[in-house]
Order: structure tokens, then C-alpha cells, then sequence
């Protein structure tokens, strides 16, 4: 029997809808994000909390308005590796 698996969305910047918490990277299992720079802010603002935290860079460019259909689009293709394990 398959697994059920959830997601959460969470930004790095300030700006975003919404930004990313301790009680988000306590509740993962993985964290996915679109470029090296929310890598990096993370693993400086987050360090102790992403002890065991496989963190997956996906490479896609941050350009794309919040919940825009191409964005979605491409990080169904691009999360599903991650998602069906």
C-alpha cells in the first residue's frame, strides 16, 4: 500500500506569501527548493533545525508569480522523483 504524502509551501523571502518557520522544517521529511540562493539562505538563517534535512536543489529559476500555471506545471514534473519513493 502506497504511503500518503503531503506537501507545505514556503518562501525564503520575506516577501513571500508565506515564509518558511521552525515548525515547517520540523514537520518535513525533505525539503525541496527552486534555487541554490534559498539553499544557502536557508542552510544560514535554519542550520541546527536541518540536521538530517536532505535539502534538493531543483533548479528553477525564481521568476514566476506565486501559484502561476506554468510554475505549478513544472514543479509537478519536477517534484514527482521525490514524491514516490
Amino acid at each position: 500500500m502506497a504511503t500518503k504524502r503531503s506537501a507545505r509551501s514556503a518562501g525564503t523571502s520575506p516577501d513571500a506569501h508565506k515564509t518558511d518557520g521552525a515548525a515547517d522544517i520540523h514537520w518535513v521529511d525533505i525539503i525541496l527548493v527552486m534555487e541554490q540562493k534559498h539553499k544557502n539562505r536557508l542552510a544560514a538563517e535554519c542550520s541546527r533545525l536541518l540536521d538530517g534535512k536532505p535539502i534538493h536543489v531543483l533548479d528553477i529559476p525564481d521568476d514566476y508569480k506565486y501559484i502561476a500555471p506554468e510554475l505549478v506545471s513544472i514543479l509537478q514534473e519536477s517534484v514527482a522523483a521525490y514524491l514516490v519513493r
